[in-house]
């Protein structure tokens, strides 16, 4: 099942930070909100992906309410808590056959050749991106 973390936003125009309290140590950064959330997404799976590969158990999310509490009392009431998604490989492909618009699916093979890679890759690399965005 996805999880997905309570990560502390903070900062000031043009320098913003995400915290992650359920990993300690674990910190984004951005010019923006989006880039930050960005970052601590991408830094959550390296994290997460060093604690597997050295067989440390992945902590379950906390309640938001506690993580706000505690966030409250360490950085007083001006804070942002977002949700950031875990998005772990599970080193294993599914078959999943989907309906795009022909000119869309002309639009991805292209893209996806350009870069190099596959139609597969591209449509993952796409929702990825997406799933960051929407957090």
């Amino acid at each position: 099942m996805a999880k997905t973390y309570i990560g502390i936003l903070d900062g000031v125009t043009g320098a913003f930070g995400v915290r992650i309290p359920d990993f300690p140590g674990c910190h984004g950064a951005g010019n923006s909100h989006g880039e930050a959330i960005a970052d601590a997404t991408r830094a959550l799976r390296e994290f997460a992906t060093d604690m597997i590969a050295s067989g440390e158990k992945l902590p379950e999310p906390s309640e938001i309410f506690a993580v706000m509490e505690a966030a409250i009392d360490e950085d007083g009431p001006n804070i942002v808590a977002i949700g950031i998604p875990l998005l772990l490989d599970q080193s294993r492909s599914v078959r999943a056959n989907i309906s795009l618009d022909a000119g869309l699916l002309e639009h991805i093979d292209d893209e996806a050749k350009r870069r190099g890679i596959t139609r597969s890759a591209f449509i993952a690399s796409a929702a990825r991106e997406k799933i960051i965005a929407g957090h």
